[in-house]
């Protein structure tokens, strides 16, 4: 496996990070990149697309203002299961991560929760949107970790499928994640009631945080409002007004700003992004 993945990791570190097509690396690093206490520069590839998993990665790292290259897979052609990205994620989904560990060898972190843990257990020393591990806000930043990848993004995911891209308009589906994805943002309402700083957890903006506004943002894509949950709608503004968030929103490409859309241009994207996920279900069901 580690001989697979330095040959991958060899590949995408050659000087020349662009060509022709759209299969593009594209290399990101905040200006105020400090040097790592080790002294060497970290050496990441990020492998993502612009969903609410896959910005929770880039988000990170740019909070973090670490260097990294970024390759963006084309999900229209399938290449999130071609096989030298199964030797990345066995599972075939984004984000993935690979990076050079202590020991000078290729690492593979692939689920977007590991990511974030590896992130910050590694390289955020200074605990800018860490805590101290093994304090209780450590392990109340990793309750509200799991609860977001146990509960809302699968939740949240299920609304968008059942509401936006199923061929076939299920109501129980559509009203049953919808209704659960509202229930897990009045669990995020109460929490944020109780907070002094604004965030989940503690003084300052953390992993829980940043693992959630990717699916809060996009709530209305799932059909549902935050209206009715006032402090949980400031929260998001709050995010989305952090430079590092707006940067990560931009990965691996530039965001147009936010514009309301009519259902109609709703309908045709999700028509879209529709054609290829019923390629994927056929792909999955003739293995």
């Amino acid at each position: 496996m580690t001989t697979r993945l330095s040959a991958i990791a060899s590949h995408l570190r050659r000087p020349t990070l662009t060509n022709n097509n759209n299969n593009i690396i594209k290399s990101f690093a905040a200006a105020n990149t400090r040097k790592m206490a080790s002294s060497s520069e970290p050496t990441i590839t990020l492998y993502t697309v612009g969903t609410p998993n896959g910005v929770k990665a880039s988000i990170l790292l740019e909070e973090l203002g670490l260097p990294y290259n970024v390759k963006a897979l084309k999900f229209s052609t399938q290449e999130q299961k071609e096989p030298w990205f199964l030797e990345i994620n066995p599972n075939g989904r984004i984000p993935a991560l690979t990076d050079t560990f202590t020991d000078g060898k290729p690492i593979r972190i692939f689920e977007s929760g590991s990511i974030l843990q590896y992130l910050v257990e590694r390289y955020d020393a200074d605990h800018k949107v860490s805590y101290p591990r093994g304090s209780r806000d450590y392990w109340e930043v990793n309750n509200w970790l799991m609860w977001q990848m146990g509960g809302l993004g699968p939740m949240q995911g299920q609304a968008n499928h059942f509401f936006r891209y199923a061929p076939e308009k299920i109501e129980y589906g559509i009203q049953r994640y919808q209704g659960e994805t509202k229930r897990l943002y009045s669990v995020m309402e109460s929490q944020l009631a109780k907070s002094t700083s604004g965030y989940l957890v503690g003084d300052r903006c953390t992993i829980a945080d940043i693992s959630c506004v990717g699916w809060v943002n996009s709530h209305d894509w799932a059909g549902v409002s935050i209206e009715e949950f006032p402090k949980l709608k400031k929260w998001l503004e709050t995010m989305l007004a952090r430079p590092g968030v707006k940067r990560g929103f931009d990965v691996p490409d530039k965001r147009e700003p936010r514009k309301e859309m009519t259902e109609e241009e709703k309908e045709k994207i999700a028509a879209e992004a529709r054609a290829w996920i019923l390629q994927t279900n056929e792909h999955t069901s003739s293995k």
